[in-house]
């Protein structure tokens, strides 16, 4: 298997700081697509002059994992594909590895790696599993017929709706102890804004919570799953307005808008204010 037969997706926002150490780690035979969240043509221009694997697609704004993803998806030629997080960087033969999991695992839908092997007891290097942590994501790219993420998600549970969806269709899922990948996580967030990202994930968390089980379990049972949230925070906003504790304050009231927006049907609209 060579490696022509892939291409990575990245898909990123404001990662100037990250995205060059994710690409770095990246064999320069492979051709990565960078969907870039923004219309911020100085990114372009460096990424695609410094690195000539490199197609950057500028989406013009913010549209969030799902959607960013799928411009790129659906735009690969090559029989498999790489979704990875600009704050992720591959360790040596972590290409081989998919590869080779992938020939072994001939009819699967999706592979990922096993970064926290303490938490499996299976004595196997590759075992079949039902969801994937969404920072890494190995596609077969033919068994998808371009329907990949559900573009309702701006943030959360876009992999977990992913994995639902290959497991609803009798799909394999493998995860793979061999597959070496790092990933910062939220310690990559921005100091400077770090609250206007915290009140953004509680928001889209929420969101997201009520709308996947609605999705798949109804209006009714998704209530019920949401209410004692939507309750919790409308008392904390309440408690931290009134002890003056305005950020706590502001995270509460952004996981109540959150759910609320979601149970009234309307789009995960909200986006942080970043400096």
């Amino acid at each position: 298997m060579e490696s022509n037969n892939l291409t990575v997706v990245i898909v990123t926002y404001r990662s100037e700081n990250k995205i060059f150490a994710c690409l770095n780690s990246i064999p320069g035979d492979i051709d990565i697509i960078v969907v870039e969240n923004s219309n911020n043509q100085e990114f372009k221009k460096s990424i695609e002059s410094k690195y000539s694997n490199v197609k950057c697609i500028l989406a013009e704004e913010n549209l969030g994992y799902a959607r960013g993803n799928n411009i790129g998806l659906n735009q690969v030629k090559t029989k498999y594909a790489l979704v990875l997080n600009p704050d992720a960087t591959l360790e040596k033969n972590c290409i081989n590895s998919f590869l080779n999991t992938a020939k072994k695992f001939q009819d699967f839908w999706l592979i990922g790696p096993a970064n926290d092997q303490s938490n499996f007891s299976d004595n196997s290097d590759e075992f079949e599993v039902h969801n994937l942590k969404g920072f890494a994501i190995f596609f077969n790219i033919q068994k998808f017929n371009n329907n990949f993420f559900d573009e309702n998600f701006f943030l959360y549970f876009e992999e977990i709706d992913l994995c639902k969806m290959v497991k609803m269709k009798k799909g394999k899922i493998i995860l793979s102890k061999n597959i070496k990948i790092n990933h910062e996580g939220s310690g990559s967030v921005d100091k400077n804004n770090k609250n206007e990202f915290e009140k953004n994930r509680n928001w889209h968390w929420m969101w997201s919570t009520y709308y996947y089980h609605k999705k798949y379990k109804g209006f009714i049972v998704a209530l019920i799953i949401i209410m004692p949230k939507f309750i919790s925070s409308i008392f904390k906003t309440l408690f931290y307005q009134f002890t003056f504790n305005i950020r706590k304050r502001d995270i509460y009231f952004s996981r109540m808008s959150g759910i609320l927006n979601s149970v009234l049907g309307k789009k995960s609209w909200y986006r942080p204010s970043l400096d």
